[in-house]
């Protein structure tokens, strides 16, 4: 089966000194690594997902701004495939399907940011689109949120999300997954 790595939106504005930190980025960016360094050896294709925010108005991820662009560790050159989008679904308005059709991409391992977010949002339609998604959950991150007045930890965001992606994802850690390959 032909598997390509997603990496969503792994972008300077989600960590430390960017303008919406997310808990546990960086821990989640050392997971993206080795994914991403596993793939490169073994010639698989890497699909890079770009957040992009337009007007003067955008509160992160703003067209041309530094928190916009792909974190350093990712290595992105030349040869990158790298994909923009506007919406948290990755498929929407984009020509990621398309992408997927040309390199005849079986299977979806997604990574990134937000969990609670572009990573819900995402994963759904890959497995609606039969990409049968496998969600590395160790490289995802996501942020404290108020529900109802309420703060929920990240933890609790991120351990609910996982859990309700269980429902159409195959979920596994990053030693998991890398564990198997072998």
């Amino acid at each position: 089966m032909k598997q390509a790595l997603l990496v969503i939106d792994v972008q300077n504005d989600y960590f430390m000194g960017g303008k919406f930190p997310l808990v546990g980025a960086d821990v989640a960016l050392g997971n993206v690594v080795l994914l991403i360094e596993r793939f490169r050896v073994t010639h698989q294709p890497i699909i890079y997902i770009q957040h992009i925010k337009y007007g003067k108005n955008a509160d992160f991820f703003g067209k041309g701004t530094t928190g916009a662009e792909l974190h350093a560790a990712l290595k992105v050159d030349n040869k990158t495939i790298v994909v923009r989008k506007c919406f948290p679904n990755s498929f929407l308005g984009t020509r990621l399907k398309k992408k997927l059709h040309m390199l005849g991409i079986e299977q979806l391992v997604i990574c990134g940011m937000m969990t609670h977010k572009c990573i819900a949002a995402t994963t759904p339609v890959a497995a609606k689109l039969g990409y049968q998604p496998i969600l590395i959950h160790d490289a995802t991150a996501t942020r404290d949120l108020e529900i109802d007045g309420k703060i929920k930890s990240a933890t609790q965001i991120q351990q609910s999300v996982i859990k309700t992606l269980a429902n159409v994802a195959e979920i596994k850690s990053t030693q998991t997954f890398l564990h198997n390959l072998n």
